[in-house]
């Protein structure tokens, strides 16, 4: 084989190998605006026709604890504070209403002590009507196997007081009963607090629920730190909010207002 034959050889395996390479850049090229392009026309066709938008449906506003038990029992309620008041009192012939309290809403918020040595609960408000009031609610704040009960508490005029238990969803007397451990300083409080108090519970429900609309669910009659007496009314909006109002028991004026957030 001579010299030339070789170099002949030499140079076209030379020329067949940047022919390869040459063909392979190119088809990488090729590919390469392939897909520049086809991320451009993406782009465009994005710009285009706007992306569909993925939102979770808005968190529901949470009951606080307090909240959902006033709910519960609401919701089971069937008698208005005004029924309860006119049957405790037709229980007890010429008696009038001392405290009336719907079992089961904020028992643990007794802010006005009842006239009587025995101080019941008072005052815890509701929503009016049967609402839509948080949480689980505790077992004490669930209505009883019998429903929901208001507990009232009515003087005859020498300030003797009984206890009348209403079931507050057909409106039937549970119980009633002369409370028994009143000594004769108790029953003079009593007397000169009905005696002082010139409005009627019914009416300071009705200032309390024309400033904020609502269900009544404790009206207590109380001393006004020596100045009088009040009718302290709880009263429970649609929120399930509690405001409690303090109405002086003898010209309807509100002296105090205050909102419980829980």
């Amino acid at each position: 084989m001579n010299s030339a034959s070789s170099r002949s050889r030499t140079l076209k395996a030379v020329g067949a190998l940047s022919l390869a390479a040459a063909t392979a850049l190119l088809m990488t090229g090729c590919g390469q605006s392939s897909d520049s392009a086809s991320s451009a026309a993406t782009s465009e066709a994005a710009k285009a026709v706007p992306q569909k938008q993925t939102t979770s449906p808005s968190a529901t506003a949470q009951l606080t604890e307090d909240q959902q038990e006033r709910k519960t029992v609401l919701d089971a309620t069937k008698v208005t504070f005004d029924d309860a008041a006119t049957t405790a009192t037709g229980e007890v012939a010429g008696s009038k209403l001392v405290d009336l309290d719907l079992e089961g809403v904020d028992d643990d918020d007794n802010q006005s002590p009842s006239p009587t040595a025995t101080g019941s609960p008072t005052g815890s408000p509701s929503p009016t009507g049967s609402p839509s009031p948080t949480g689980t609610g505790s077992p004490s704040a669930s209505p009883g196997a019998d429903g929901p009960v208001w507990v009232a508490e009515v003087a005859e005029k020498d300030g003797t007081v009984h206890t009348v238990r209403i079931n507050a969803v057909d409106g039937k007397v549970v119980e009633a009963r002369v409370d028994a451990d009143q000594d004769a300083d108790d029953k003079k409080q009593t007397a000169d607090w009905l005696a002082q108090a010139t409005q009627t519970p019914q009416q300071a429900a009705k200032v309390a629920t024309e400033k904020k609309k609502g269900t009544v669910t404790s009206v207590s009659l109380d001393d006004n730190d020596g100045k009088g007496v009040i009718w302290q009314v709880d009263v429970v909006g649609s929120d399930w909010k509690k405001t409690t109002f303090d109405v002086d028991a003898k010209n309807d004026t509100i002296v105090r207002e205050e909102t419980d957030e829980d």
